[in-house]
């Protein structure tokens, strides 16, 4: 890969650690950080062995797991590691996924020393029943103190993760936390719909009866009722479960709209993804794997794919119909049933044109995942 295509690439990291595991998370980690200096020494192992393929980023992510997890030593090993093999721009975008207990003054200090400037906070539910069901070590009033920690400091772009559409939720239920998490002016907001996905002690429990996820029509009703909550805050919905004050050129995570604009992006850890052109690896899901294939010399991936153009055509239509940005309504007639498709999307209200652009409405967001298959 030449300078040029480098310039605007991402860079993620996965801390695998966690004090304990969510009831809901299908994201790798192990509840311990008995692993964590011989994971780092593995890191800076497989970084030294992208320098001549990414040789600079604009955006930094420490995703998990759970970063705010390391201590002061360890990130700050991390990012010496990371700033030795690469080039950081100046302006970049770095950003660390939180925990609301994790939040103090002094860690504040060490993120803003270190360069960070974004911090993703995992507040979930401001209901501490929302919270006990969800497996969350934190309380509403401890998310409360570590928000206004980090909005009293002045330092950092806030963004917090929310879940919605839990067993028995209501719609006023819902309408509070929302209402409780604003009142602290957050940034950024991520409102992801519950998700019981195999593998977890959530999936275990609806098989067993325990448990029942709500309706789709209830589902449907929570989704439009966020994001007209979020647009009458001042909030621009630029992607399905993902909002940013004042508009998306502002406070949008520049991050994570590489993975929507199919922009190259590096994955190290383990269970990372990575993207160029149309090849996409990732390594394995576990951490005494991917430290010992490095202490081997061998790059820790665990798999690997190059999309044929089909493919990636149909990726890049996928994702652009995730995202208010929307898709070149000329770029639509290279699908060949575009000519009947579009109209009928337009008269069903999915989509709408704005400019020259085919873009998503409310409710094709809500359906977001069916849309690019009509138009095979």
């Amino acid at each position: 890969m030449n300078k040029v295509e480098t310039q605007s690439a991402g860079l993620y990291v996965h801390i695998p650690f966690c004090r304990m595991k969510c009831p809901y998370c299908d994201f790798y980690s192990i509840p311990s950080t008995s692993l964590t200096m011989e994971w780092l020494r593995a890191l800076d192992m497989e970084a030294a062995l992208y320098t001549d393929r990414f040789c600079s980023f604009d955006t930094l992510y420490l995703g998990g797991g759970t970063p705010s997890l390391l201590t002061e030593k360890e990130l700050r090993l991390l990012m010496e590691s990371l700033c030795g093999h690469f080039c950081i721009a100046r302006d970049a975008e770095v950003s660390l996924e939180a925990n609301p207990d994790d939040m103090t003054a002094g860690k504040l200090h060490t993120y803003k020393e270190l360069g960070f400037n974004r911090i993703s906070l995992g507040v979930q539910s401001m209901d501490d029943g929302d919270l006990r069901f969800l497996g969350r070590r934190h309380t509403a009033s401890g998310a409360a103190r570590a928000m206004d920690l980090i909005r009293n400091s002045g330092d950092f772009r806030l963004g917090i993760d929310l879940i919605y559409a839990l067993p028995g939720q209501t719609e006023t239920g819902w309408k509070g936390t929302l209402q409780k998490a604003l009142a602290f002016s957050p940034d950024h907001v991520s409102c992801y719909q519950l998700t019981i996905s195999k593998g977890t002690r959530l999936w275990d429990m609806k098989e067993g009866g325990m448990i029942s996820p709500l309706d789709e029509e209830s589902e449907r009703s929570l989704f439009l009722a966020t994001s007209q909550i979020l647009e009458e805050q001042g909030f621009a919905h630029y992607e399905v479960s993902n909002y940013a004050r004042s508009g998306m050129d502002r406070n949008a995570c520049r991050h994570n709209l590489k993975y929507w604009e199919r922009v190259p992006y590096l994955g190290l850890g383990p269970s990372a993804h990575s993207f160029r052109g149309n090849l996409r690896w990732w390594n394995h899901r576990s951490v005494s794997q991917y430290c010992q294939d490095l202490d081997r010399g061998r790059r820790p991936i665990q798999g690997s794919e190059r999309l044929s153009e089909e493919q990636a055509s149909l990726e890049r239509l996928s994702l652009r119909l995730r995202t208010k940005a929307g898709i070149p309504i000329k770029e639509l007639h290279d699908y060949q049933d575009s000519e009947r498709v579009l109209p009928e999307l337009l008269r069903a209200g999915y989509l709408e044109v704005v400019g020259e652009r085919a873009v998503p409405t409310r409710e094709g967001f809500l359906v977001a995942d069916r849309l690019p298959l009509l138009f095979l």
